[in-house]
């Protein structure tokens, strides 16, 4: 599995602590950035990440921002992202079975370190399910598309 993952500023420690968990689980990742805790744009980090997930070179993307809401919205910008905000573990495993996100975004400011790495790891072993939720998933393509 090979994960992309990127962060504004106020993303920056949450992000590392992610890597370094993926790292220790032995997943392969790569840092879009940012690199310092210098004040930056979200949508830059975002849409290197969501383009890296949508051609494919990457098998999911994690996001992280202040509240994880802007840098989702300008993954989502990115045609063949599904990016998903989330807080909890059933979100982050629901957003994988019924809408094959595959991109997750988190709020630093929102989850602590030990949820965090508990969303992620949810997020990176769920699958989607198909089945009713394709037809619902290709109508957003469909969307997309127009």
């Amino acid at each position: 599995m090979k994960i992309a993952l990127g962060s504004d500023h106020a993303g920056l420690s949450l992000k590392i602590i992610i890597m370094k968990h993926l790292e220790e689980k032995g997943i392969e990742i790569k840092d879009f950035g940012t690199y310092t805790s210098d004040s930056c744009d979200y949508p830059d980090y975002a849409y290197k990440v969501a383009k890296e997930v949508a051609e494919k070179n990457f098998d999911l993307g994690v996001l992280v921002c202040g509240t994880g809401i802007g840098i989702s919205i300008a993954a989502n910008k990115v045609k063949g992202i599904r990016a998903a905000v989330c807080s909890d573990t059933f979100s982050a495993h629901a957003c994988r079975e019924h809408n094959n996100a595959n991109i997750i975004a988190l709020g630093e400011r929102i989850v602590g370190p030990g949820l965090a790495l508990d969303i992620v790891d949810t997020f990176l072993n769920a699958s989607f399910e198909g089945g009713r939720h394709e037809k619902r998933v290709n109508k957003i393509m469909e969307i997309e598309s127009k």
